[in-house]
This record gives structure tokens, C-alpha cells and sequence, in this order.
């Protein structure tokens, strides 16, 4: 049968409809997935077409997957962090859900105190277990939307569920008929999708989840999670790794529109931020992040990467205030005792700063020759030197300048006595032996020894 598509405005094929494959063992690609060896990555040339939704967003899963791999959250936590996104995700919603626990009575708490704020953005959903207790739970809360876990992968089907591929299928639909009757929205978590049979079990099933949400007029939001971090955003690349081949099928034989489907990777081949943007190029709406990419394992995708992410495709962002990603990582810094690694972009300490002498005299040329963009009015987070045995004369003056907010015709320059003799002072303390970098205080006591009154104490 031939159908006008709405999406590429052309005339297609669509006569073939995938039925499921009830196999008796389980397929698990040993071809691909051989325990004891690296995950292979095999291609097939086979191309799909780039499809980059009208909309794109972020939806942010750091109350439900990112607390599983920290300490829980408490509810006063919750809703700072809440309104960080909220501010950070701009008026437009760029940053549009966040997803909550409901099972203890601090999870129900923090989501009260989060609705009662008032906000528009981000959207709070939820987390179940699939249970009609559970759905009727979730609209007692008065969420729209919640998740339940599909898995999808004859690994969790077979040896995790003890079950066949139908007797999966028919539970997981029974399952979101329930949900129907509990006037709720699920959104079905694809779980373990790069290992699944995408032809033999994901299209059917998915198929299937479609028929029924257009029986029940409810829409069903469809999220293919990249459990392992197996997905890969080459294309080509064969099934069932390929993030392309993942998207594109969905849309494409189950007619999952753009706005239903979204991407939720892990990190474990370091691949999370290009596999969800991949997964926009091709057609999912929206990524699901968590904050500082904090999840099981290695981590989810970071949601502060996805931020400039989206500026990087959009050209703009949108309303978003990026300012805020300082700020929660601050706050999980300080308030949580998270310890963020240095060098992890836009929230380490170290991320814009510099320690080769040779790079600190490009920034007292020109800090754009040095910084990958204005660090200062994006992020509040100015490009800085750290002074240490590699700093350098031209290190130094830019710590000074810095340190003390001095421009135009106030700047010191690398040949300024004072920054010849705190280098001398600075050398001497290598040859005597230290190894780490000089301290903010250190630096500022010993500069008012040898400049006396020429800078204001700060402290």
C-alpha cells in the first residue's frame, strides 16, 4: 500500500507490518556481545535519513535514576535542585520533565513541595512499579504522566523474567491497559533496547502499544534506553547498536511521532552525550539526563552537556540560563558533598583553567585563544590560570588581573616588577621541593608582602 508520508512529504511503502517472533531460545548477538571479549561493533551500509524534529528538549531523570547511585536526596535538596532546572530550562521549557520516585513518604513530600511552587517547567512525573495500586497512587498526586519499565532484550526477558517473548508482550500490555484505566500517560521504558531483537520483538511490541493508546485516545510516550551504553551513533552500523537504525524504526514501522519518543543512554563506552544527540538528529523529541550525568554505573547522559548541546544544533539557546549550571554544581559541592572530578566539563574546578605558562600568555593576549568560549557571561565562571611550577611570568599576571579585577590600563603586564619577584618567591618553593599548586590565600598574603598597599585585601 502506498501513503503520502506527513513527514517527508512523499509516497511510501507501508505494506509490510512486523509481527512478533515467539523464538524458543533467546537471541543475545553473540556475534556482537561475547562476554569475555569488547562489544564488537559490525555495520551493514545501510543508510536512514537524518529527521531532526521541530522541537527538541531535555527531560532530566537526576530524582529517580541519578538518586539511585547517591545518597537520597532530601526533600529541601529536591526542591533547590527543582528550581535550579526550573531556571536553568528558561520560560519555553527547554528543559521540559523531571521524574520522581512516589514510594516513601519523602518522595511524596518533595513532590508536593515541588508542585506547590507553582512552576510550569520542568513537568514533574513519575516512576512505578507496574501496579494499579501504583497508577492509582500517581493520580492521587495529580501527575499526568508516569514511567514503566518494559525490558525489552531477550537478556531480561528470558533469563531475568523467566518468560517468552509473548507472555512478556501480553504483561506488558495488560500493564498500560491498566494505566489507561487510571486516566494516566505511560511512558514505557524501552529498557535494554541495544541488546533487544528490534524486528523480532521491539516493533511488535511496539506496534502494539500504539493500537492501544489510539483505542484509549491516551498517548503513549515511548523512551528507548541504551541500558549498557551499547549504542553507537555511526551510520551504518548494523543493528541492534545502531542509535540511527533505533529511531528511525521506531518512527518509521510503529509510527511513534517525534514528540513520544525519546533517548535515555548510559556511559560506559563514553558515548552518552553523542548517542542523544544523535538520537535528536534522527528524530527523537527528547533526552533524558540527569545532573553532572550522576546514574548507575558510569552515568546517564549529562544534562549540563545536552544544555550546550542543543545551542550547538539550535544556534540559540532558547531562553536557558546557563548560569545556573554553576550553580548547581556548586550546590552539589557544597551543600551535598559531592565531589565533582576537576576536569569534568563546565562544572569542574578546573575545566577553564589553565596551568602551561605558554597557554597563560595566549590568555593574557587574548582569552579566546585559550577558552572554547566566554566562560564569564555564559557560565559566571571566568577562564583563570592555576600558579604553580609551569605558570610562568605570563601565568602569573593573568592570576593577578583576575584575582583582582583589573582592566584596561590597570592590567599588569608579565614584565611588571612585582610579577618578577612573586615568580621568584613561586620558583623557590618548587626547589625546595613542593609539588602542588599555590592556594589563593598564599598567594594574596605573600603579594601584600611585596606590594604592600597596591591591592586591596579581599578577605
Amino acid at each position: 500500500m502506498l501513503e503520502l508520508s506527513p513527514k517527508t512529504n512523499l509516497l511510501e511503502e507501508n505494506d509490510y507490518r512486523y509481527s512478533l517472533q515467539d523464538v524458543k531460545e533467546p537471541v543475545l548477538y553473540r556475534n556482537v556481545y561475547q562476554y569475555d571479549e569488547v562489544p564488537k561493533v559490525a555495520f551493514n551500509h545501510r543508510r536512514v535519513p537524518m529527521n531532526m524534529p521541530e522541537d527538541i528538549w531535555i527531560t532530566d531523570t537526576s530524582f529517580r535514576d541519578g538518586q539511585q547511585s547517591i545518597n537520597p536526596y532530601t526533600p529541601d535538596q529536591i526542591v533547590d535542585l527543582f528550581k535550579l532546572l526550573s531556571r536553568l530550562g528558561g520560560p519555553y521549557g527547554i528543559i521540559r520533565q523531571t521524574e520522581f520516585f512516589i514510594y516513601s513518604p519523602r518522595d511524596r513530600e518533595a513532590i508536593r513541595r515541588c508542585q506547590d511552587l507553582g512552576l510550569r517547567f520542568p513537568e514533574i512525573t513519575t516512576w512505578i512499579r507496574a501496579s494499579r495500586e501504583d497508577f492509582r497512587a500517581v493520580r492521587e498526586l495529580g501527575v499526568r504522566e508516569t514511567g514503566i519499565l518494559v525490558s525489552c532484550s531477550d537478556y531480561h526477558i528470558f533469563k531475568k523474567l523467566k518468560m517468552t517473548r509473548r507472555e512478556a508482550m501480553e504483561h506488558y500490555l495488560a500493564t498500560v491497559k491498566d494505566a489507561f484505566e487510571a486516566d494516566v500517560m505511560p511512558r514505557c521504558h524501552l529498557e535494554d533496547v541495544t541488546r533487544a531483537d528490534f524486528y523480532g520483538f521491539v516493533v511488535p511490541f511496539v506496534n502494539e502499544l500504539m493500537r492501544l493508546s489510539e483505542e484509549a485516545g491516551i498517548p503513549v510516550r515511548i523512551r528507548a534506553c541504551d541500558t549498557m551504553g551499547y549504542g553507537v551513533p555511526y551510520t551504518e552500523v548494523a543493528l541492534p547498536r545502531s542509535v540511527p537504525g533505533i529511531i528511525y524504526g521506531l518512527q518509521h514501522y510503529s509510527g511513534v511521532r517525534s514528540e513520544n519518543l525519546e533517548w535515555h543512554g548510559h556511559n560506559d563506552f563514553y558515548k552518552a552525550v553523542s548517542n542523544a544527540a544523535t538520537a535528536w538528529l534522527y528524530g527523537a523529541s527528547g533526552v533524558n539526563c540527569t545532573m553532572l550525568g550522576i546514574g548507575e554505573r558510569t552515568g546517564n547522559v549529562p544534562l549540563e552537556a545536552m544544555v550546550f548541546e542543543y545551542a550547538s544544533l539550535r544556534g540559540s539557546l532558547d531562553g536557558m540560563d546557563p548560569t545556573a549550571i554553576t550553580e548547581i554544581g556548586e550546590y552539589y559541592r557544597n551543600v551535598i558533598g559531592y565531589e565533582i572530578p576537576p576536569m569534568t566539563p563546565f562544572v569542574g574546578r578546573n575545566f577553564n583553567v589553565t596551568r602551561a605558562g605558554i597557554h597563560a600568555d595566549g590568555l593574557l593576549k587574548d582569552e579566546e585563544i585559550y577558552n572554547i568560549f566566554n566562560t564569564d557571561k555564559l557560565l559566571n565562571r571566568p577562564a583563570t590560570v592555576a600558579v604553580g611550577k609551569t605558570s610562568g611570568l605570563a601565568g602569573i599576571a593573568y592570576w593577578i588581573n583576575r584575582n583582582y579585577h583589573l582592566s584596561g590600563e590597570n592590567e599588569l603586564t608579565k614584565h611588571d616588577p612585582l610579577v618578577a619577584a612573586l615568580k621568584d618567591w613561586v620558583d623557590r618553593q618548587y626547589e625546595d621541593g613542593r609539588t602542588t599548586s599555590l592556594g589563593t590565600e598564599e598567594l594574596e598574603t605573600r603579594i601584600r608582602e611585596l606590594a604592600g598597599d597596591r591591592f586591596p585585601a579581599k578577605h
